[in-house]
């Protein structure tokens, strides 16, 4: 058996090309995930197959040339850039004698190096388990295992048997404190519901720029770079848009393709601010060879997390790296908004970002006149603090006139909170005279 290293950064990458498949995993980006990881690919091996090897995935002649490989360059892990069986990875690491990491695993490491909050962690850590208890029996092949017959009973069974108990009381555990978590994300969502905050939430493939974005957008500086996961805990942000004072803005974590179903899992309560938000920018690398691929990988997961009907504007990010691109806005034939042309790294297209934003958040927009009382005067610095207020007039018994402009939503919210109050004074369209210069002057509680 032998003796897995602590750490290890030389890594021989295997690259396989399935004939019946017309894509398969990007070799470029594996290696980007490697590098990722903090590992250096120092040789690649590639074969070509009909379908995996059930031993080895990659057959036993490639895996005798990988052994010669390894060797030969004194690696000290292999990473294969598919998703391979637990007897696969078993066999193997047997074969090669060293560690062997498929693109899951490898991940769900990057993963574990960039969590940072308390809740990313959990997350992460929940993945790995789950992922692991698929996976025990590698741990322990050198232990004996129970088999019939007199003097042939060892305690590899027992030791298995007890490893999946402890990873099993550990993920109840996990799962009680995301749970835990969430009920706090979901009163905090109810907080800004009642704030009448409209959500905005970034989405896209990893490394297309999502955070310089963010932090271009509101003023921010969170942790922003050129690699694959660079942030993965969701950041929320306030941000001034045209009409619809203040909006948040939501930082998520960016998809991959053969994203590990156990992250995506994992994730899955973090990402429910993607779920309840107003509006999604999806932001696309242009520069980016694959970059329809990654469109349509972006959009099976959002499928995969029930995001069907959240209106959406493709950010076509980093046309600062084409000469011939300016920034632009495209548009469907309803004369909505379907794609803007930006750079982040630049700021160029930022305006025609923010101007889309405002026209998507403000097409549904509620215009009225508000006779409002004296004794009202929460009431209207609300309306001020939403820039909902168009015009204002001071009626004689101190009252104000107001014509404000609201979208349908916060309109609602509005009116499902003071609705009492609200038959206290005067509601009618801009268009139409007030009913009253003095309306009445009965107590408001907003």
């Amino acid at each position: 058996m032998f003796e897995r290293p602590d750490a290890g950064e030389r890594a021989v990458v295997v690259h396989v090309t399935f004939k019946q498949y017309a894509s398969g995993p990007n070799l470029d980006e594996f290696y980007e995930l490697v590098t990722s990881a903090g590992a250096q690919a120092i040789e690649t091996v590639s074969a070509s197959r009909d379908k995996p090897h059930p031993r080895f995935f990659i057959g036993t002649g490639k895996a005798d040339e990988l052994k010669a490989t390894v060797a030969s360059c004194h690696a000290d892990v292999v990473l294969v850039n598919h998703e391979l069986s637990p007897a696969q990875e078993r066999n193997l690491e047997k074969h090669l004698e060293c560690r062997v990491i498929d693109r899951t695993r490898l991940i769900l490491d990057i993963f574990a190096q960039r969590a940072r909050s308390f809740e990313g962690k959990l997350q992460v850590e929940l993945a790995q388990l789950k992922h692991l208890s698929t996976r025990l029996v590698r741990g322990w092949t050198h232990l004996e295992r129970q088999k019939g017959g007199i003097g042939l009973r060892g305690p590899g069974e027992t030791q298995l048997e007890s490893d999946r108990r402890m990873i099993g009381k550990r993920i109840k555990q996990i799962n009680e404190r995301l749970r835990r978590v969430r009920s706090q994300r979901q009163q905090s969502a109810r907080s800004r519901k009642r704030a009448l905050l409209s959500t905005v939430s970034i989405v896209g493939y990893t490394n297309a720029g999502k955070s310089t974005l963010f932090n271009r957008l509101t003023g921010s500086e969170i942790y922003a770079a050129d690699q694959l996961f660079a942030t993965l805990d969701t950041t929320l942000r306030r941000f001034n848009v045209t009409g619809e004072h203040p909006a948040l803005l939501s930082d998520t974590v960016g998809f991959i393709r053969d994203l590990p179903p156990e992250l995506i899992a994992a994730f899955q309560a973090t990402l429910e601010e993607t779920a309840e938000a107003a509006l999604l920018l999806h932001v696309v690398d242009c520069s980016a060879v694959e970059a329809g691929e990654n469109i349509a990988e972006v959009h099976r997961v959002l499928e995969r997390l029930g995001v069907r009907d959240t209106p959406m504007i493709e950010v076509f990010n980093k046309i600062d790296l084409h000469e011939a691109i300016e920034p632009h806005v495209e548009r469907n034939a309803a004369g909505q908004v379907t794609r803007v042309w930006v750079s982040a790294n630049t700021g160029a297209g930022m305006h025609l970002l923010l101007e889309s934003i405002a026209e998507y958040l403000n097409q549904s927009k509620v215009h009225k006149r508000l006779l409002v009382p004296p004794e009202a005067g929460r009431l209207r610095a609300k309306l001020y603090s939403f820039g909902a207020v168009v015009d204002e007039t001071i009626l004689d018994n101190g009252g104000w006139a107001l014509e404000v402009t609201l979208a349908s939503a916060r309109w609602q919210t509005l009116l499902d909170r003071i609705a009492p109050e609200m038959r206290e004074f005067n509601i009618a369209e801009p268009s139409e005279p007030a009913a009253s210069t003095s309306p009445r002057a009965d107590s408001l509680a907003v």
